[in-house]
């Protein structure tokens, strides 16, 4: 294979240009196409893994599927809350309703292997860098789109949901859609000079 080339200011543009849209600015019942989809999560599939674990793995709802979402986390809520005394309706309508205001939502999932002998802190991070590309990909091709640890991501009654064995983690969910903004969003950050130290 030869040694590729990249245009370097269209790099630099997407990574800067990179944000996170909520569910207020997604634009609802206008779905985004599978292929795009499918081309996040290739390009996930080409993140950094520690001895190739490919720790990531991914369910993808969308159509009906949201629908079982948001059935299926909104009731797990009400069943813990009401045991603890907690149930709050206004939690219940968002989990029952949020889902079905996205075109897709794409949980993501760490999938430990134990026997690699790694850190499970690289594993994670690994399923982290698969998440960037996605919402790389997302953002160039003008979709709203955030990672959420919200939901049911703690709890540990979802782990049979998703079919997780003991040592895997939810690591929350990936929301996109289209974006009902008629202007990107601008962006902040602090001076990296003020985060790094050279050591010469």
């Amino acid at each position: 294979m030869e040694k590729p080339t990249f245009n370097l200011e269209e790099v630099n543009k997407i990574i800067r240009n990179r944000r996170s849209m909520f569910v207020s600015q997604f634009k609802e019942n206008d779905p985004v196409e599978d292929s795009i989809i499918e081309e996040m999560l290739e390009n996930a599939n080409w993140a950094p893994t520690h001895k190739l674990t490919e720790p990531w793995r991914f369910t993808v709802f969308s159509g009906n599927g949201l629908q079982q979402l948001a059935d299926y986390q909104s009731e797990l809520y009400k069943e813990r809350s009401e045991k603890m005394g907690t149930f709050k309706p206004a939690v219940y309508d968002k989990f029952k309703e949020s889902p079905l205001k996205c075109s897709h939502i794409i949980a993501i999932i760490m999938k430990r292997n134990e026997a690699s002998g790694l850190p499970e802190m690289e594993e994670v991070s690994a399923v982290a860098m698969a998440v960037q590309n996605m919402y790389l990909t997302a953002c160039a091709h003008g979709l709203a789109a955030y990672w959420g640890t919200g939901g049911v991501t703690f709890y540990p009654e979802a782990k049979a949901y998703f079919e997780l064995e003991e040592n895997d983690q939810l690591m929350g969910f990936f929301y996109v859609a289209k974006p009902n903004l008629d202007v990107w969003p601008t962006g902040r950050r602090k001076p990296i000079a003020d985060k790094v130290k050279w050591v010469r």
